[in-house]
């Protein structure tokens, strides 16, 4: 079955960075283009980063542009989702997804800026 594991989550301050990693298994990783979802508190989730199957074409969210990158490596079956110039509004829970495989969520890794 299919199955998303994040990790790389934690406690940072106001421009701080934290790298975000998030390892796949059950699907053909290579096939698939990868996404980072977040859900902050009272809030829905949304969409932050989205990258190919070849990793050559990658969409941001406006609020992250120029701040957050997306990569892969597809001989690890891991997406990536490197934090630079962290926020107050960046807290939140992060999460994984497979666009092609509706309704596959992995548990999620809590990032919160806090000073």
């Amino acid at each position: 079955q299919v199955q998303l594991v994040e990790s790389g989550g934690g406690l940072v301050q106001p421009g701080g960075s934290l790298r975000l990693s998030c390892v796949a298994s059950g699907f053909t990783f290579s096939a698939y283009r990868m996404s980072w979802y977040r859900q902050a508190p009272g809030k829905e989730r949304e969409l932050v980063a989205i990258i190919s199957t070849t990793g050559d074409d990658t969409n941001y969210a406006d609020s992250v542009k120029g701040r957050f990158t997306i990569s892969r490596d597809n001989a690890k079956n891991t997406v990536y989702l490197q934090m630079n110039s962290l926020k107050f509004e960046d807290t939140a829970v992060y999460y994984c997804n497979v666009p092609g495989l509706p309704g596959t969520w992995g548990q999620g890794t809590q990032v919160t800026v806090s000073s």
